[in-house]
């Protein structure tokens, strides 16, 4: 190895390290300052590791409001949001790349299209539905937006399309209806990226805050991050709470990833060369 790809190969190690650590000071802080105080928050200096470390703000968190009931929530709805994102975006996707209609492409376009309209144009109308339908203060409300997501058949369909033929002739031959092509064949070969479309999915749906505050009036039915602004008081806000309240709601998140980390990364391996 030359001496030039070696200062090239410690430049961008050194890089990397860097990178990581400036990532990585956010979420260091977040665990100090919720082992604090609240005397020691403002302290100065700044106490990166607390002299008097404390559990104290875990328990704040679960005596200001039922958070088991909230967690049991927002992983209810999560989970159902997710699932549902994952089976219609599915069945689209195999429909458009494997199923052979009559402006099946422009149907395909003008639906990815909907993409490039913001989120805030479409809130109220899906209100008025919502409404409409009495499904105001209704998990319902906040899971069946998961119907309708574009871009998850835009993953979707160009995995689908990567599936040979020859394999879903050789089901229908065998006697393999349509479904069972679709769930026997199709779905399994799609592993990867739909492993991809559910964590990124499940961190969108965990991680909502307007839709469901729009949505859910009941405070027994609130989520995660409805909770957790409560904490953010308009003259006072405790910090250290809040950062503890942060840390258990990163949970479920980082157990998801964990598991998934492998098909993740195929995932986006296999979007990468395919899209």
């Amino acid at each position: 190895m030359t001496r030039k790809r070696i200062l090239g190969s410690a430049g961008y190690y050194i890089v990397a390290v860097l990178l990581a650590v400036i990532a990585l000071v956010p979420f260091v802080w977040m665990i100090s300052t919720s082992l604090k105080s609240r005397g020691a928050l403002m302290s100065i200096p700044i106490e990166w590791i607390p002299a008097e470390p404390t559990l104290d703000a875990y328990g704040e968190v679960f005596s200001r409001f039922p958070f088991l009931k909230t967690i049991g929530n927002s992983l209810f709805i999560t989970c159902s949001f997710t699932l549902l994102t994952i089976i219609s975006a599915s069945m689209a996707a195999f429909a458009f790349a494997k199923i052979r209609f009559r402006g099946s492409r422009l149907v395909l376009g003008l639906y990815l299209a909907t993409m490039m309209i913001p989120t805030q144009v479409t809130m109220i109308p899906l209100f008025v539905v919502m409404n409409k339908l009495g499904l105001i203060d209704s998990y319902a409300s906040v899971i069946l937006p998961g119907i309708f997501k574009p871009f998850a058949v835009f993953m979707l369909v160009q995995q689908m399309r990567a599936i040979p033929n020859d394999f879903l002739d050789a089901a229908r031959i065998d006697g393999a209806g349509i479904f069972q092509v679709y769930r026997r064949i199709a779905l399994p070969m799609c592993a990867p990226t739909i492993a991809t479309l559910a964590v990124t999915t499940f961190m969108e749906s965990w991680n909502d805050y307007l839709w469901p505050l729009l949505m859910l009036t009941d405070r027994n039915k609130m989520t995660l991050p409805i909770a957790l602004s409560t904490l953010n008081g308009q003259y006072n806000t405790e910090y250290n709470v809040l950062m503890a309240g942060s840390l258990i709601s990163m949970i479920p998140i980082v157990i998801i990833y964990l598991c998934a980390q492998k098909q993740f990364k195929n995932g986006l391996m296999a979007g990468g060369i395919k899209g």
